[in-house]
């Protein structure tokens, strides 16, 4: 598959089929991911390959509490989670439901499920004197999960980039045996899509760029 179509074609999937996902193919997707770029080329990734069901299993009650108010968030016509804008919810209330969200069940039976992990003793942070929710050392993990997706795109999987593991860090961290520095970035479940989907759809480059300044013309050719 060209790079181009992979680009346009790497969608969220959040259901597999049973076919399963050679430990061989999972080497071939992160010895291409392991090339993204990062600040100082420190390379403060880790990946842990969970095969025990067990494990995956105590993913959910550590999940659902995080994505219960991201549901009632958003049916309260909120951004959720969102660093800017006051909730009008009970948060502390609303984690206790424990609502079913999808694909943590269906994450379960992933041929693949991967923690990604940053360790933030080797990343840079600019901004974290800043009076708000940092964002600068993302750039030193993102790129790579999302060379794990457009790898196992090209390879006919598919899979999600998820972050609400991070809700409960603290017990993810000891659960994995985590050092404590280490930030949980991402976990990724890969399998074989039970359906491909091959158009997406995105805003336009215009509804987003423009030029000189924030309030400047659309960027148009």
């Amino acid at each position: 598959m060209e790079l181009d179509e992979v680009m346009r074609t790497t969608f969220s999937c959040r259901s597999w089929t049973d076919e399963p996902v050679t430990d061989e193919t999972v080497h071939e997707i992160l010895e291409l991911a392991r090339f993204a770029p990062n600040g100082g080329n420190r390379q403060g990734w880790h990946v842990i390959v969970v095969k025990d069901r067990a494990i995956r299993e105590q993913f959910v009650p550590l999940i659902l509490p995080t994505t219960s108010v991201y549901l009632a968030q958003t049916q309260a016509g909120e951004s959720p989670w969102n660093a800017v804008h006051p909730t009008s919810i009970d948060v502390e209330a609303v984690k206790q439901e424990m609502r079913p969200f999808p694909g943590v069940d269906e994450m379960l039976d992933a041929p693949v499920v991967l923690v990604v992990t940053v360790d933030l003793g080797r990343v840079a942070s600019f901004d974290k004197d800043l009076a708000r929710v940092g964002v600068i050392s993302g750039a030193s993990i993102y790129p790579f999960v999302w060379n794990i997706l457009l790898a196992a795109r090209s390879r006919g999987l598919g899979g999600v980039l998820t972050t609400y593991l991070a809700g409960a860090e603290a017990e993810v961290q000891k659960l994995l045996g985590l050092p404590e520095h280490h930030a949980v970035a991402a976990m990724v479940p890969l399998g074989h899509p039970t359906k491909q989907l091959s158009k997406l759809k995105r805003l336009p480059v215009e509804s987003f760029t423009t030029v000189d300044r924030f309030d400047g013309p659309a960027f148009t050719v």
